[in-house]
């Protein structure tokens, strides 16, 4: 799990990079994202305001337009000669004469106004009296027919009250190719004399160049243009001629309604498909009609797409230079940082040679923590190998201290003359024993740290076992097996001695069955593999267990101190390579599991050792 977690771990140059991106790049991007749509909404308000300021300015333009056109309705419908003559033509007087100077009067007001094209006066009995600029006859109207109404319907319509009545523009005559399209203006003529008198109507038929004039320049028709729409949701004025008098939207009397209307229409057009197109409209109370905006903002979106283009490419380059320069740096601290790391990680595995190896373009911070890590690694090596020296020397001295404790040649001269001592009286089995220890302490004391072969050792039990069976009598039997292959390994001296005699003097003691002591050394995948066992009276559980785990109660028991002693021996020998394992049922048996490295001498590995 803690490697697990160790992998999850983020590095220096991981936190620095998303940091930088987190407090850099991320924020810069959103700051301009926001910026682009914030300026869009802000330009697209703008449009909008002007859109609308633009079309309330066309409304009032158009008012003031159409009242002047209303102005020469009202000086036709109120002109007292006009009003005489009518009331004759009515009466059936002078007709004739009455017609033509009709005529000519209204042939007079042609020229107040350019968009006037025809001027018709209905009169009560049925006559019609017009002049026509675009037929310049006086038999032949150029709108009557194409209005929509009868000569009765258009009468019955426009004199029924006293307000001006409003046509929407028709297709008028057909001159050669082209043809004209007429918006009307009616009233009903008023005598003020007697205002309830029935007399007739007039109609002034007016240009649609004139709204198209007034309301949009054909010349913009690409990008932004106006066109009004009637009540009845037909088109009364356009940039393109095609369009008039064709039906646009089911009239609704909710604005909204109608203008997402005019929405649906516009993005119909084969010119606007595929663009940002923006509808705005105003209703002109007097006469009844939509006037209608439609602006095209590709203009000024990709006038802001380039902005922000260019605006996206001066940023790209500016954080691929910062993320450039902040890669290297990043690159320069991490770098020496992971070098530092991996010599650390190198030298806590106890080796101590390595040293980091400073650069020009370590930071200043890091190459002093090198430097000082590499005196410490130093002092380190020369404090180790000091206290090596000083741990040699202390157990040579002990060694020494107690060889000198004894004299081996007056210890071994006085055994011998034992020795012939007992062979003079013929005790040959007290001269074997004097002859067994003498052997032993010889060997025990002769280089008693030293490194021998396993049948050395093997040899020298055999002996120590003999003696204690000739001290205890027989008490006990024994066996040592050793197997050919382990006999040429190397162990050091006297290393199972203290387990050996602690099964014979604590496990046999008290003991009333027969006892029986085995010592088997094996060799297993390159560990001699030693287990000595005796059949005594055991240790208890948690004896054993606070043993194993390398903990030993005090005690004065010498046979509990040697085997302290020796597994403290063989851990200073072998390190964690070495290990021992007690395993005990009290009043059964003890079991002692040795597991010891092969040893290498001078460097060389034992040839005839071998697994």
């Amino acid at each position: 799990m803690r490697g697990e977690r160790k992998k999850r771990k983020w590095s220096l140059k991981s936190r620095l990079l998303f940091a930088f991106l987190v407090t850099s790049i991320i924020p810069v991007i959103i700051m301009n994202l926001f910026s682009y749509y914030n300026t869009s909404k802000i330009v697209a308000d703008h449009v909008k305001e002007l859109t609308h300021a633009n079309l309330q300015q066309a409304r009032g333009s158009l008012d003031v337009w159409l009242e002047s056109y209303e102005d020469i309705l009202f000086q036709v419908y109120t002109d007292d000669d006009i009003v005489s003559l009518i009331d004759k033509i009515n009466r059936g007087e002078n007709v004739s004469v009455s017609k033509n100077q009709l005529r000519r009067t209204l042939h007079g007001l042609f020229y107040t106004k350019e968009y006037i094209k025809s001027i018709t006066i209905l009169t009560e009995n049925g006559t019609i009296v017009f002049y026509d600029l675009l037929t310049g006859s006086s038999t032949r109207s150029s709108w009557l027919d194409n209005i929509g109404y009868t000569s009765e319907e258009l009468y019955h319509e426009v004199s029924s009250d006293n307000d001006t009545h409003v046509f929407s523009t028709q297709p008028a005559i057909k001159l050669g190719a082209e043809t004209h399209y007429l918006f009307h203006l009616g009233h009903r003529i008023i005598d003020y004399r007697d205002v309830n008198k029935k007399l007739g109507i007039v109609m002034v038929s007016v240009d649609e160049e004139l709204l198209a004039s007034v309301c949009s320049s054909k010349e913009n028709v690409k990008y932004s243009y106006n066109f009004i729409v009637d009540a009845q949701g037909n088109m009364v004025s356009y940039p393109e001629e095609t369009y008039l008098t064709s039906p646009v939207i089911h009239w609704n009397k909710d604005e909204k309604k109608r203008r997402q209307g005019y929405q649906e229409f516009v993005e119909g057009l084969e010119q606007f498909k595929d663009k940002y197109v923006a509808v705005d409209s105003v209703h002109d109370e007097k006469f009844n009609w939509d006037i209608v905006n439609v602006s095209s903002q590709n203009v000024v979106m990709e006038r802001l797409s380039n902005q922000q283009k260019i605006l996206m490419v001066v940023l790209s380059v500016s954080l691929a230079a910062l993320a450039a320069i902040i890669v290297f740096l990043i690159r320069s601290l991490t770098g020496s940082l992971q070098n530092l790391a991996k010599v650390m990680q190198t030298a806590g595995k106890g080796d101590l040679s390595v040293r980091v190896e400073t650069e020009s373009r370590m930071p200043s911070e890091v190459e002093t923590i090198s430097g000082e890590f590499n005196k410490m690694l130093g002092r380190l090596s020369n404090s180790i190998e000091k206290e090596k020296e000083a741990a040699e020397k202390q157990k040579a001295a002990e060694i020494a201290a107690l060889e000198a404790q004894i004299n081996p040649h007056f210890l071994y001269n006085t055994l011998d003359t034992i020795n012939w001592m007992a062979i003079d009286k013929e005790e040959y089995e007290i001269s074997n024993s004097i002859n067994a220890l003498a052997n032993i302490l010889r060997y025990g004391i002769d280089n008693s740290n030293g490194i021998v072969t396993v049948r050395q050792e093997q040899e020298w039990l055999k002996k120590y076992l003999f003696l204690q069976q000739t001290r205890m009598k027989n008490a006990f039997s024994c066996e040592i097996h050793v197997e050919q292959e382990a006999m040429d390994c190397r162990i050091h001296k006297l290393l199972l001695q203290p387990f050996v005699e602690n099964a014979i003097i604590h496990g046999f003691e008290g003991i009333k069955h027969d006892c029986f002591l085995s010592v088997t050394i094996t060799l297993e995948k390159g560990y001699l593999q030693i287990v000595i066992y005796d059949n005594g009276k055991g240790i208890e559980r948690n004896m054993t267990d606070q043993m194993n785990q390398g903990i030993f109660p005090e005690s004065s028991d010498r046979n509990h101190i040697g085997m302290e002693n020796a597994i403290s021996r063989m851990r200073m020998y072998y390190g964690t390579e070495g290990n021992v394992k007690i395993e005990s049922e009290p009043g059964e048996y003890t079991r002692v599991h040795i597991r010891l490295p092969l040893i290498q001498e001078a460097g060389q590995k034992n040839e005839n050792c071998s697994d």
